[in-house]
This record gives C-alpha cells, structure tokens and sequence, in this order.
C-alpha cells in the first residue's frame, strides 16, 4: 500500500510513543522555573562597588601559580561557572589550580560614569593586586575571555604587577570589523554615527537593550530552541541547555562612560591595535606584552571571529607565543568544560609545580 493511500498525515516509520515522550519532556522542560546555579566552592576575599573578586580554592593544589579569570563587561560571569561538569572555574580546580574569578557585577543608574580606565585600574589592577597578596604567590597567569580578553590585554600591557602568563579566548583585538554591521562602522569612522546621544539619555544602559543587540548582531547567540525539541529525550543536553537559556536571558547593564569609550575609541578609531590607546594617563602599547602567551578562537564563532584575534601575535613582544583554532562555538566551549582543558594543557607546563616549590 502506498503512502498517498494511507493518506497525507501518515508518517513512515513514526514512533508515537517516543514521539510522545518527547514533547511531554519538551513541555515541562519550557514550564519549569529557571535552573538554580550552584557555584564551585568559593569565597569573597576583596569587593568594590558592585564588583566581587570570587577565590575558588583548588581540590588538590598542584600548581604555584594561580589562574585569574577576566569576563566580558557585556554579559553575566557565570558563564565560566554554570555547574558540575560544564564550569570552566571547576574544571581548572579540579586540574590543581588557585582559581581568581572578577565578577564585574551589573552598574546602578549611579555608576553611569564610570569608564573603562576605573574598569581597568581601579577595579582590576587593584583586584589582581589582592588576589596576589591572598595567594601569597609571586606571579599570576591572566585569562581573558571575550572582552575580558581585551582588558586583560591592555591591563597586561601597562601593569608592573608580575604576569605570569597571559591566555586570550575569542578576543577581540581589530574592532574595524566584526559582528558590527558595516554600516556602522562607517557611519561610526565618518562621524555620521555616534553612541553618545543614546548613552547619555540612558545613563546607564539597560540590560535588555544589551541582550536585543547581541540577538540582532548575531542569530545564533543564545541556545536556538530548535536544538532543543531534537534532543529533548537527552538529559544532559536539557541540562546545559536550561543553563544557557538562562545565562543569555540575564544579560548585565552597561555604564554609559565605558560604552562609549568602547565605542568610540575601540569601535570607531580602533585605538587598540593602532597603538593609540590611553588608559589612566598611561600609553597601551601591546609591544610591553613580554610573558607566554596563549591565544585561541573558536571555528563556528560569529560572535568574535578569529581575524579579529589573530592579530594580536604581531603585536606583542612575547617569544614563546601560541595561536589556535578549536571546533566550536562563542560560548558552547564554555559550556562542555573544554575551556579548562585547553586553558590546562597550555598553562600546566608553565605554571610552576608545588612540588618544585618544596624542593
């Protein structure tokens, strides 16, 4: 018989009750409340305004040097901590490591003046300098990813503090292109656009203009709830993927001074790789970056792509310096854990040992 006979709802082969199954988990999955998430095991130890600097104690020390952990300005930190099995922050626990997680916070209507030099030195700078005086240890290696990899760059740069190593993941280092539109760009080079107007009106801006610009500039961000009604029957996936669904949906505010700044001296006159960068009366200049360092982008990354990382190699002075290209996307490395492999693979052999350090 064939299938026209059967008529046009017949499906070959179709097994309702998995069929059944599965929209029966997809339902309670889209009407359960937002998942809790637990942290890897921490402590405050400094804290300025609404920025926290979070210590993560490692399971079984093996490593002298410890990791500082630097996330975008834009986003939510606890990307790099979403639970057990997926956070960044355990997995580097976990592998012997003293883990310094900034958590930015998300800046009131007060903090509208704010800048990206405060970010930078009175909130970094002065963080590191306390996580150094915790740990009790002689240097630190820094890991920024995204726009963290950014200001660990430039922070890198223009610090006496004693940096270790230096780990960039999807950074964005050449802002003449990218997610922006190109029109934008132009009109922001021409001087026919501007940001100001818009974050002096706003202050600081809200949360949701953020999380509706990242949706335009890039499709894909966010956890595409096809990909979910596929693989509603795999637990695990579900699992991560109601912690995504929660983490792009809680989109951080945006101190009006720092995002035009941003813009305007990153986006619009790209001051960062042309070496015309000033932050707190000092000159950025990439070419004072002398420790190891490792850089890596993502393949399926539309969020920041590879180009604008790349660059970055030429720029700086370090000798032994790595560039690579992993299979992934902006945040699914995040997410499966893999960022503390990659980040471990590199830094262990550069991270002093404890058992040198007794000896």
């Amino acid at each position: 018989m064939s299938t026209k006979a059967l008529g046009t709802n017949f499906i070959p082969l179709l097994n309702l009750e998995k069929e059944t199954k599965r929209w029966n988990q997809l339902y309670k999955i889209m009407t359960k409340p937002k998942p809790e998430i637990i942290p890897t095991p921490r402590q405050c130890v400094w804290k300025k305004n609404k920025t926290t600097l979070w210590y993560h104690p490692a399971k079984e020390k093996k490593h002298a040097v410890p990791v500082f952990l630097i996330y975008s300005l834009l986003n939510k930190v606890y990307i790099l901590d979403v639970g057990e099995g997926s956070s960044v922050v355990g997995g580097l626990t976990a592998r012997g490591y003293d883990v310094y997680l900034l958590d930015w916070g998300s800046p009131g209507l007060e903090d509208s003046d704010i800048t990206l030099d405060n970010y930078i030195i009175d909130y970094l700078e002065n963080s590191l300098k306390r996580a150094l005086r915790h740990s009790g240890a002689k240097e630190i290696s820094l890991a920024g990813y995204c726009l963290g990899g950014t200001i660990a760059a430039i922070l890198a740069s223009i610090t006496k503090l004693p940096i270790k190593n230096l780990s960039l993941a999807a950074v964005p280092i050449d802002f003449s292109f990218g997610i922006v539109p190109d029109k934008w760009l132009e009109g922001l080079q021409k001087g026919e656009l501007s940001f100001d107007r818009f974050a002096d009106a706003h202050e600081t801006i809200p949360s949701e203009f953020l999380y509706l610009m990242f949706r335009m500039l890039s499709p894909s961000y966010g956890s595409p709830r096809m990909n979910l009604i596929s693989r509603a029957h795999d637990d695990k996936y579900v699992e991560k993927w109601r912690r995504m669904d929660k983490w792009t949906k809680d989109t951080a505010s945006f101190a009006g001074a720092a995002f035009k700044q941003l813009f305007n001296d990153l986006y619009k006159d790209n001051k960062l790789l042309k070496g015309e960068l000033v932050i707190g009366s000092r000159k950025v200049d990439l070419k004072n970056i002398r420790c190891p360092l490792f850089v890596f982008s993502c393949s399926r990354d539309t969020l920041v792509l590879e180009q604008q990382s790349l660059p970055v190699m030429d720029l700086v002075s370090s000798e032994d310096k790595t560039f690579e290209v992993y299979e992934g996307g902006h945040v699914s490395l995040a997410l499966t854990g893999v960022f503390a492999e990659i980040w471990d693979k590199w830094l262990s052999a550069r991270s002093q040992e404890i058992q040198e350090v007794l000896v």
